[in-house]
């Protein structure tokens, strides 16, 4: 599995999930499944374009979890940041999108898999802010 951290303005794009569907209504960082054969970088940049119509450019991996929901298989969801993208962000799959600031992502209710990068993103110890080129 693999999650792009897009920011713009100091905020980063979280996604709220359908109500239908596994895991309704909670908030997730937009990404996806790896398709056999795929790299994850190229993954991510798929999933970016089926999900928010832009083409984005992928940066480096800064964190990973593993995680086991109950009931299934461990996951390893590799977390990207987006160096830049293209296009305009349209919310294509999601209940809805909000560019949140990272002192903020605390007050949703994320996937128990993006949790332990809420605390890292609010600290500032992931992505550094200041140093932002995404959406030019």
């Amino acid at each position: 599995m693999v999650a792009g951290l897009l920011l713009r303005e100091n905020r980063l794009l979280i996604c709220q999930r359908s109500p239908e569907g596994e895991f309704p209504n909670q908030w997730e960082f937009p990404g996806g499944k790896i398709e056999p054969g795929e790299e994850p970088p190229a993954a991510l940049r798929r999933e970016l374009q089926e999900e928010l119509g832009i083409t984005a450019e992928i940066g480096e991996e800064v964190f990973h979890v593993e995680h086991q929901y109950p009931g299934r298989n461990p996951i390893r969801l590799l977390f990207f940041a987006v160096a830049g993208y293209s296009g305009a962000v349209e919310n294509r799959v999601f209940q809805q999108v909000r560019w949140v600031p990272p002192l903020e992502l605390a007050q949703y209710d994320f996937l128990e898999a993006d949790r332990s990068l809420i605390g890292k993103l609010a600290s500032g110890e992931i992505l550094r802010l200041n140093s932002e080129k995404s959406g030019k």
